[in-house]
C-alpha cells in the first residue's frame, strides 16, 4: 500500500519523522533552580501557586510595555522628565516592576542617538521589554556596536549622518538602558495609545526607529482589506 509505513524505522505509524528525544542530563543551572524551589515550597516561604504566577508574569513582559511608557513620555512631558531623571521609578508608576535594576532612559534627538549594548553577555531590560532578540546576544552584535556601531546600524538599515553623535551605551548586571526615541512627526493630537503603536522592539534598543504614521495606516488599511 501507498501509505504503508510500517516496515521504515525512521518513520511513525503516521508517516511522519520520528524526533529525537530531548530527554538530555539538567544542567547545573537547572538542577540549582529547582532544589532552590523545592526548597522554598518546603519552607513555606512561597506556594507552587505563586511561583508559577510570577514565571506567567514574566512570560507577559513584551515590548508593548515599554512602548506605553515611550507613548507617556512624548504626550507628558512632566512625565518624560521623571523618566529621564529615574526610568526605574518611571516605568513603577505604569505598574511595571523594574525590580532592583537601576534603568537608565536615553533620549534621542536630531544631534544625538543612542544604541545599547551588552559587551559582555546579554544584559537587557527584560523587565520592561521582554526577552531581547537572538542578534543582540550575538557575540558579532556585542564587539561591533562599539567598534564599528555605524556601519552595524547601517546594516539595520539605519543611516545616520555626519552631524549626528552616535553614543553607544554598555548594559552591566546591575544596570540597563532603556532608548527614548524621537517621536516622528505628523502625530500631532494622537493619544498615548495611538502613538504606542509607533513603538517598535528595535527602536528602544537602538537599532531602529518608529514607525511613521504612514506605516501604521497601510498595516491597519491592510487588515481591513483582508478583513
Amino acid at each position: 500500500m501507498p501509505h504503508d509505513h510500517a516496515d521504515d524505522p525512521h518513520l511513525s505509524p503516521s508517516g511522519h519523522p520520528y524526533r529525537p528525544d530531548q530527554d538530555e542530563p539538567l544542567t547545573y543551572w537547572q538542577t540549582m533552580e529547582i532544589a532552590i524551589r523545592e526548597l522554598l515550597v518546603e519552607k513555606g516561604i512561597l506556594t507552587p501557586a505563586e511561583i508559577q504566577a510570577e514565571i506567567d508574569a514574566m512570560d507577559s513582559r513584551s515590548p508593548a510595555n515599554g512602548a506605553a511608557v515611550v507613548a507617556r513620555a512624548w504626550t507628558d512631558p512632566e512625565y518624560k522628565a521623571r523618566l529621564l531623571a529615574d526610568a526605574s521609578a518611571a516605568c513603577r508608576e505604569l505598574g511595571f516592576d523594574i525590580g532592583p535594576l537601576r534603568l537608565i532612559a536615553v533620549e534621542n534627538t536630531e544631534t544625538v542617538h543612542n544604541l545599547i549594548v551588552c559587551t559582555l553577555c546579554s544584559c537587557y531590560p527584560r523587565n520592561l521589554l521582554g526577552l531581547p532578540p537572538d542578534w543582540y546576544k550575538s557575540r558579532a552584535y556585542r564587539s561591533r556596536a562599539v567598534r564599528e556601531p555605524r556601519a552595524l546600524l547601517a546594516e539595520f538599515g539605519l543611516t545616520l549622518g555626519r552631524d549626528v553623535t552616535l553614543r553607544v551605551h554598555d548594559s552591566t548586571a546591575d544596570m540597563r538602558y532603556v532608548v527614548l526615541p524621537r517621536r516622528p512627526e505628523g502625530t500631532e493630537g494622537w493619544d498615548a495609545e495611538a502613538l504606542a503603536a509607533l513603538v517598535t522592539r528595535d527602536s528602544m534598543i537602538g537599532t531602529g526607529l518608529p514607525r511613521s504614521p504612514g506605516d501604521v495606516a497601510s498595516t491597519v488599511a491592510g487588515a481591513e482589506g483582508n478583513g
